[in-house]
This record gives C-alpha cells, sequence and structure tokens, in this order.
C-alpha cells in the first residue's frame, strides 16, 4: 500500500511539474520582445564585424522607440551559423544574405519580411577581382592562380562567381591552385590587395567598403568580370514567430528606413538605401491604373 502511495505522489509530482514547464513556456512565448524576455536579432558578418555589430545595435534602439519592443542584437561567426540558429527557435529575426535566406527557408520555412535596397534597386552583381598589376585580365588568366571567397552561404561571394566560372566551362576541381574561404567581402577585396591572393570574388563593388582605410585600392584591385542580377539580401523572421509582433517589426523597420538618422545607420550596417515590402514592387503597376482611370477593384485589365 505504502508502495502503491509513493507511486501515485511520484505520478502526481511529474505532472504537476511537466505543467509548470508548459505554463513557463507559454509565458515565455507571451512575453516575447518585453525587456526580461527581448527579441533576438543575429546579422551575417558579411563586413566588419565591428561595425555591424555597432549597427545592429543601433537599428535595435530605433526598433525598440519604434515598436515598443526589445531586442538583443549578435553578429553571427558564419552565415551558416544564422540559419540554424533561426532553425533552431534561439533567433527570432534574421538579416540574411540572399542564398543563406533561400537555404534558411528551404530548410526551417523562415519567413521574409523586407528586402534590401540599394542604389534605389532590389538586385545587385558579384564581381571577381584580381590585382592590377598580377598580368591576370580576363577569368582564363586565373588559371593555376589563388582565388578567395566570401563564405560557403554567400551569393555574391561564391554561388554566383563559381557559377559563371562553370558556365565559362573551368573545372574548378583543378582550375586554382588554391581556393579559401575569408570570411567576409571585405577580407576578399583585403586578400587580393595584400598579396595574399590572386584573385577573388566579393559583391559589386565591395573596394568602396575599404577605401576609407586603404584608397589606393581602386588602383591596386581591379574588377575582370560581373555575374548576373542576383536579389538582394533580406530581413526574415523564424516560422513560428507570433504573426502580430512579424507585422510589428516589418512595420518598424520600414519606418526607420525613412527617417534621416535610421536611415543613416542602415547605409552604415550593410550600404542599405532602404527596404521594401515584396508587394510595394507593384506600387508602379498600380500608379498607371489609377492614371488610366481604371478600377482596380474589378479585377479586371
Amino acid at each position: 500500500m505504502i508502495k502503491i502511495l509513493l507511486q501515485y505522489r511520484l505520478t502526481a509530482l511529474f505532472f504537476i511539474a511537466m505543467g509548470l514547464i508548459c505554463l513557463c513556456g507559454l509565458a515565455s512565448a507571451a512575453d516575447r520582445g518585453s525587456r526580461e524576455n527581448p527579441l533576438r536579432m543575429m546579422f551575417v558578418p558579411s563586413g566588419d564585424s565591428q561595425v555591424i555589430l555597432k549597427g545592429g545595435q543601433e537599428i535595435a534602439e530605433r526598433l525598440e522607440k519604434a515598436t515598443g519592443l526589445h531586442f538583443k542584437t549578435s553578429v553571427a561567426t558564419s552565415y551558416a551559423a544564422v540559419i540554424e540558429a533561426m532553425g533552431a527557435g534561439k533567433v527570432d529575426i534574421g538579416w540574411l544574405a540572399t542564398f543563406s535566406y533561400v537555404l534558411a527557408r528551404e530548410k526551417y520555412g523562415v519567413d521574409i519580411l523586407l528586402i534590401v535596397i540599394r542604389f534605389g534597386s532590389p538586385f545587385y552583381r558579384g564581381q571577381i577581382m584580381v590585382g592590377a598589376n598580377g598580368g591576370i585580365d580576363k577569368l582564363a588568366d586565373l588559371k593555376g592562380k589563388t582565388f578567395a571567397y566570401v563564405d560557403p552561404a554567400s551569393t555574391s561571394g561564391h554561388l554566383y562567381p563559381k557559377s559563371l566560372l562553370l558556365s565559362k566551362g573551368f573545372v574548378l576541381e583543378t582550375f586554382f591552385d588554391k581556393s579559401v574561404f575569408v570570411g567576409s567581402h571585405n577580407a576578399v577585396v583585403l586578400s587580393i590587395l595584400k598579396g595574399e591572393v590572386d584573385g577573388g570574388a566579393a559583391y559589386d563593388d565591395a573596394r568602396a567598403a575599404v577605401a576609407k582605410s586603404f584608397p589606393e585600392v581602386f588602383e591596386k584591385v581591379k574588377v575582370i568580370a560581373h555575374t548576373q542580377n542576383i536579389p538582394n539580401d533580406v530581413v526574415a523572421v523564424r516560422k513560428d514567430l507570433d504573426p502580430g509582433l512579424k507585422q510589428r517589426i516589418k512595420e518598424g523597420l520600414k519606418h526607420i528606413a525613412k527617417t534621416p538618422d535610421g536611415s543613416i545607420v542602415l547605409k552604415k550596417v550593410y550600404g542599405i538605401s532602404g527596404l521594401a515590402d515584396l508587394d510595394a514592387f507593384f506600387d508602379p503597376v498600380r500608379e498607371a491604373g489609377k492614371l488610366l482611370g481604371l478600377d482596380l477593384s474589378k479585377g479586371k485589365p
């Protein structure tokens, strides 16, 4: 009898403990964005990590004022680290490079909030650069040379440049004497400038990001090829984040992008000139319809 009573008591304690855990989980989800439970926002290390971290903190401060929510920011050690952190529910908001977003969407179903605008466009290109005095003038001249990529999940610093080389018929397993990943676009440019590699791939034009400290970069590093257009990077959220929070974050970021000081911060972090909802790309079509006096509500052209 005593044994049975002990079993009942242990079973009851187990269910009470499980109930408390569930209640804690619900409370945690309910107060996401509070000072005690801030939304976690992570950035890819595409440039100078310290600059990105400082800028990310400034974005968080402005988002807090715009939304009333609280944020904790960090810069990942790699592009893949942001993807995995979002998939594990450890990061709520990720500033993702293009291919990183595709991977995160396919693997973990992350949702896109906004796409980055630069120079009025949602597209950009990758470029292949070489030392200006290295005797390399075309892609074929890179055979037997050393080459730097950014990161395996970088679109303009790996995926598209590699695709460009393959499209020209080069067998990359034997084409380069050596190829390496150096972690950021800035690092690719500096590796070429310092003579550590013969060539490298980055976004167009990554030289400008290091020109302040190394003004000679435009003379000593030249561009020999460009990739096709690439969709810009995005701001994404994990798929199970509360829809209400998603909307508040989206509207807060759009507000920041339209303010003078906010636009300065965005430009400092990733060279961003604006943030756009994908639906905004259809605004010119709507305007054209209005100018023609069409009733768009009827659903007919």
